[in-house]
């Protein structure tokens, strides 16, 4: 494609000079890679495209892929991101992009499962093999922590501390932290370190914790095409995310304080971690059950 040395280009300005994430060089890459795509597409070029044509694509991208007001303003803030980059290198005099607003994002409840109904879909899993022994101990792992899917796959061995049960992650902004994990998850760890990663490893030497055939390190795409394919042996049609909404709704069922949950997720706002306390209605019902007694006959 004509435009992808604008876009390597690009890449390059945000790890180099704006110090992003990889994980989010990565996001506005791609959503990048698609705009321009589209450009080629209509005729149309970098240097000429106005709010009017950025508006189309964005249209574009709702009605054919079907994003939501969150992913359409990633998308804005990637296109704003890349028309200043456009700027800076003298290819246009303007930014176009800052004319895009951003849309409101509602309130959208997480989509959780019941510790029975993970435990119920884990024994489903085929766990013979190294392949799903180690998707049995990426599961595990990614529910007992409360893990998002690319902070587990930038797990390295020395990041891993089975004696303490503790594992050192890196999340969004390139920001560690310590997150615990539970017995279960160490025994599939364990299993996973002595009977399924060494024959994926072979001969190869890598410091990746979680690796696919020949070593290499698993991607994130990986994980998400198998747990899809346990969820729907599953009839749960639920994504690989909902064990992390699971884990931050069990932690809260169970009496953790806030603040903890917002420190084991990652969240660098409380706000975000708030959304859980909205999600257990169930629990509010036993509650005035157990002490409300007189009202046991109007809540059913």
């Amino acid at each position: 494609m004509e435009k992808l040395p604008l876009l390597e280009q690009y890449h390059s300005r945000l790890i180099a000079l704006e110090g992003r994430a990889r994980l989010t060089a990565e996001t506005y890459g791609l959503e990048i890679r698609r705009f321009l795509e589209w450009l080629a597409a209509e005729n149309l070029t970098v240097e000429k495209a106005a709010m009017p044509e950025l508006s189309r694509y964005l249209d574009k991208r709702r009605s054919t892929d079907h994003i939501d007001s969150r992913s359409a303003a990633k998308a804005i803030s990637a296109l704003r991101s890349f028309f200043r980059f456009a700027v800076d290198e003298n290819i246009r005099p303007d930014n176009p992009a800052v004319l895009l607003e951003i849309p409101r994002r509602g309130l959208h409840l997480p989509v959780t499962m019941s510790r029975e109904k993970v435990d119920g879909l884990f024994k489903m899993a085929e766990s013979k093999t190294p392949l799903g022994i180690r998707d049995r101990c990426i599961w595990e792992l990614i529910y007992s922590s409360g893990l998002r899917v690319s902070e587990a796959v930038s797990l390295n061995l020395q990041d891993v501390f089975l004696d303490e049960a503790v594992a050192r992650v890196r999340g969004k902004g390139s920001r560690e932290r310590l997150v615990v994990f539970g017995p279960d998850a160490a025994f599939w760890i364990k299993r996973y370190l002595k009977d399924s990663r060494p024959a994926l490893a072979g001969r190869v030497r890598s410091a990746a914790f979680f690796i696919g055939r020949g070593g290499r390190r698993l991607s994130r795409k990986g994980i998400w095409k198998n747990y899809s394919h346990l969820a729907a042996l599953g009839g749960t049609g639920s994504r690989l995310h909902t064990l992390r909404h699971s884990f931050a709704t069990e932690m809260l069922a169970g009496g953790a304080d806030l603040r903890s949950v917002q420190e084991l997720l990652g969240h660098a706002d409380l706000a975000t971690t708030q959304i859980y306390t909205h999600v257990n209605v169930s629990l509010l019902r036993e509650s005035h059950k157990q002490y409300l007694p007189k009202l046991r006959g109007y809540l059913k």
